[in-house]
């Protein structure tokens, strides 16, 4: 898993390298597809419910699991959610960053974008044996609103493994102390998806694409990570 984890890593970061105004996300979804070739394994997304694509880019108001379009043009002061996952040898790696598109982004935008890596790291740091689900979320769920922001409540993180969604379920929010105890061994993708706005969702025509409600921006990071006597472990750095 920290190979497939690697592969991921490597991904994210190729495509993070041509995002830029004027760029269609599918021309992100050509530069990850030929990177994952490259690097010897499998898209872990495209064929998943018959999910068309190796990625999801969702820009702004959208969630997750957004298109990659040969019609959607990035445009400076955009924020853009990249999300993959991997299958090498039986085993996933699954992980998403939010990029800004250019250097206009605004403050309020760029506030979002911290908090949002913030809260990961802090959900990352409570995946201790012992534990639970429920101190993850809750670890999440306190920077995001403590920053004003809204922590996304339909769509949550998971276990994987040698599936891409395995049990058990890791909202972003919840209480201390509550849901399934955290063992040695146990691998989670920790994903926080945070709203400017409100919490809630909808989701699009096209049965994938899942938008903010009330229309404000979101941003979504992920990494998958193991839980081990030494602690939490990122597979996907």
């Amino acid at each position: 898993m920290r190979r497939s984890g690697h592969i991921v890593r490597q991904v994210l970061d190729a495509v993070k390298e041509v995002v830029t105004p004027g760029v269609t996300t599918m021309e992100l979804e050509r530069v990850a597809e030929a990177r994952i070739k490259d690097l010897g394994a499998k898209p872990a997304f495209k064929g998943y419910y018959d999910y068309p694509c190796v990625l999801c880019t969702s820009i702004n108001n959208e969630i997750v699991h957004g298109i990659p379009s040969e019609r959607r043009v990035l445009k400076a002061g955009d924020i853009v959610s990249i999300d993959t996952g991997v299958v090498l040898d039986g085993y996933y790696g699954d992980a998403a960053i939010t990029v800004p598109v250019g250097s206009e982004v605004t403050s309020e935008l760029q506030k979002l974008l911290e908090v949002t890596r913030e809260s990961l790291y802090r959900g990352i740091e409570a995946a201790r044996i012992g534990n639970t689900v429920g101190d993850v979320g809750a670890a999440v769920q306190k920077v995001v609103e403590a920053n004003g922001f809204s922590v996304v409540r339909e769509f949550v993180g998971h276990g994987i493994g040698t599936k891409l969604h395995e049990e058990p379920q890791v909202p972003n929010y919840g209480t201390p102390g509550s849901g399934p105890k955290l063992r040695d061994g146990m691998v989670l993708a920790i994903e926080p998806m945070v709203n400017v706005g409100r919490s809630e969702t909808r989701v699009l025509a096209d049965n994938w694409t899942a938008v903010t409600k009330d229309g404000t921006h979101s941003a979504h990071f992920e990494h998958t990570v193991a839980v081990t006597k030494n602690g939490p472990v990122i597979l996907t750095e």
